[in-house]
């Protein structure tokens, strides 16, 4: 007997023809792309509309248009097979002997801090292979597949672990040229200087002057960005001071492309963390959050 469950499941072949027609708005080019005849995707698609029961495409003519149920399944299909991929993309990384941790970060975190530190965990561990992905807010571990998180912000983030590596320390940077042509020596010389601001920060440089003392200086004004990563290259361009997490320039700063104008830190109430399920124990989970908290200790701070 079959399950009531598995009625509702049409075959994969159905489930392909229908995305690609829906993607395509075309039953002749889903066709082409699937290797098919035309009216063998018209009648994979009538299966899917027969589980359904309901039209998932208007025919006018030639052409084919989405109606709302069929948006809606095109919708839900695109995510769920972007799903699969990732699940046979991880088992193909694997391999046989291999281990592949499903890792979500930060975009600049990953790009400006991390990465760059990877071939020695790789040196270290090299049967572990790691996939990243972006997310930027808390989420469920186990319900997206993954195996670790690194978060950013306070220690809040329910039913996990979390560690912390390092706390955000936040410094004022410019370009040598800036320096020169500003003729800057602390901060508090910087009196019309443009400000670099982060939107993701937008109290950041208010903080920073009233912990400093400097009183009297335009905190808002200036230029904004949307990441530490642009207002790097606008400290770069000599287009103003940035206020930028000391970790992420530290290498720019030891190299002479940037100056720390003042010793002055300003400690957000901010960290960031490595993030696991709370009952998970997983040895290379474990080996990876090492490693970070290890990579971190060696920060200047």
């Amino acid at each position: 007997m079959i399950s009531s469950q598995r009625r509702y499941i049409p075959s994969m072949a159905a489930i392909r023809s229908f995305e690609a027609a829906a993607r395509h708005q075309s039953f002749t080019l889903a066709a082409s792309e699937l290797n098919l005849t035309q009216s063998a995707v018209s009648r994979q698609v009538k299966e899917m509309e027969h589980i359904v029961g309901a039209q998932l495409f208007r025919r006018t003519g030639r052409e084919v248009i989405l109606t709302r149920a069929g948006t809606r399944l095109a919708s839900d299909l695109s995510s769920e097979l972007d799903n699969i991929s990732s699940v046979m993309m991880r088992a193909v990384s694997a391999g046989n002997m291999n281990s592949t941790l499903r890792v979500a970060t930060l975009p600049t975190f990953a790009t400006l801090w991390l990465i760059p530190r990877l071939p020695g965990f790789f040196k270290k561990h090299p049967d572990i292979e790691i996939s990243f992905s972006t997310r930027l807010e808390p989420f469920d571990l186990a319900e997206e597949n993954f195996d670790l998180a690194i978060h950013f912000g306070q220690k809040n983030w329910p039913n996990t672990q979390m560690r912390k590596f390092f706390s955000e320390r936040m410094i004022p940077v410019a370009s040598p040229e800036f320096v020169h042509l500003q003729k800057i020596q602390t901060i508090k010389d910087a009196k019309k200087a443009p400000l670099l601001h982060t939107s993701s920060r937008p109290t950041a440089w208010q903080d920073y002057l009233e912990k400093v003392g400097f009183e009297g200086r335009p905190y808002l004004t200036g230029r904004y960005f949307d990441q530490f990563s642009m207002v790097i290259s606008a400290v770069q361009a000599s287009l103003g001071i940035g206020l930028l997490p000391k970790y992420l320039v530290e290498r720019e700063i030891s190299e002479g492309q940037l100056i720390m104008i003042d010793d002055d830190e300003l400690v957000t109430a901010n960290s960031y963390y490595c993030v696991t399920p709370i009952d998970q124990e997983d040895e290379n989970v474990e080996s990876f959050c090492q490693w970070m908290i290890e990579e971190a200790s060696h920060l200047s701070m």
